[in-house]
């Protein structure tokens, strides 16, 4: 195991736990920074394994990750399903290694909070990855508001929708809702002061495969969360109505990201009459701000070497993941006081 307090001289030495959906991308964003090394990747799956030594075949591969304590390793990405994050992620801080685990940290806030303690005790670094805090216009959309050119914000809705990729043991809200909560916190520098939420289950039938989830922040900010695995088309986008102007988010169009409507409506000092009109609306120009465009994964990647030779807390730490966990779990109270309305509506 190397020495945590001495990473100048080197290259962080990485070890990736999962190959699977989102392992290939962050083998590939590793391997092509300078500051770090992969050295290893684990898998359960033989044949993932054989696909990522064609591509690196300088990296090394084991089915048992518990093999990296004799790796001289730096660090651990945690890349496995969600149920998996907690043990996995513990194991990896008790053996003296920086963690980078992918959203959500873990399934509950007890389990999270026991990280956080852990990694502090040991001074290592926990980061999270929710990668929109590091895409770009993510972070044009929170300079933006804090800049107040949208005034006053009112709402905020997001929408993540797609057709497929349904889970068996985690609700829609676990599986997706997570980006859109941490963008949230991030954007609106503030926690929500309450969360309610309800939900269906058409296909997957043990948990909701469509669910709202309603958030009401400081200053009456209130915002909404639709996630959907039965939707017939991607859809990744967020809407911030303000006092003055609006703007929209479409993480999926390809160029322009970012629109600003300069539209609002006003309520009239006065009216000569009760009849008259008693609001004013304004229709303005739409404005699509320059985005200078990276890799968000390459950012967060490179943020999580930075921090672990720099010594300082990343940006989407574990405190931030719990955050997320507690607003899920909030969230599953709701979903379970609905289910348990309905099934009582239906027995009457």
């Amino acid at each position: 195991m190397a020495d945590n307090n001495n990473h100048a001289s080197r290259p962080v030495r990485i070890g990736i736990i999962g190959y699977g959906y989102w392992g290939p991308n962050l083998t590939r964003n590793f391997t092509e920074i300078n500051s770090s090394e992969v050295v290893v990747v684990a898998d359960f799956d033989a044949d993932r394994l054989a696909a990522m030594r064609s591509k690196y075949p300088g990296v090394q591969t084991t089915a048992t990750y518990q093999d990296f304590w004799d790796m001289d390793l730096d660090a651990v990405v945690v890349a496995t399903p969600p149920p998996t994050h907690y043990a996995i992620a513990k194991d990896c801080l008790e053996h003296g290694l920086h963690v980078l685990v992918e959203k959500p940290i873990t399934l509950n806030s007890a389990h999270a909070e026991e990280l956080i303690a852990l990694a502090e005790a040991k001074d290592l670094r926990l980061m999270v990855g929710h990668t929109f805090e590091y895409n770009a216009a993510v972070r044009k959309m929170k300079a933006i508001i804090e800049s107040g050119e949208l005034g006053e914000i009112y709402t905020i809705n997001a929408q993540r929708l797609n057709h497929g990729l349904i889970q068996r043991n985690l609700n829609v809200l676990w599986d997706l809702a997570p980006h859109d909560i941490s963008i949230l916190l991030y954007i609106l520098g503030m926690d929500p002061v309450s969360v309610t939420a309800h939900g269906t289950s058409y296909v997957a039938h043990t948990v909701e495969d469509v669910a709202h989830m309603h958030l009401v922040f400081p200053n009456n900010i209130r915002a909404h969360i639709h996630v959907s695995w039965l939707d017939p088309l991607k859809v990744r986008q967020i809407t911030v109505v303000g006092s003055k102007k609006m703007l929209v988010y479409d993480d999926v169009a390809p160029l322009e990201k970012i629109k600003i409507y300069d539209k609002g409506v006003e309520k009239l000092p006065y009216t000569d009459t009760f009849g008259d009109f008693q609001y004013s609306y304004r229709y303005g120009d739409i404005i699509i701000p320059r985005i200078n465009f990276s890799e968000p994964l390459r950012i967060e990647c490179q943020h999580f070497i930075d921090c672990i030779q720099n010594g300082s807390a990343p940006q989407s730490d574990g405190r931030i993941g719990l955050k997320v966990v507690r607003i899920l779990e909030q969230a599953d109270r709701a979903l379970a006081a609905s289910r348990d309305a309905e099934t009582a509506q239906e027995s009457e």
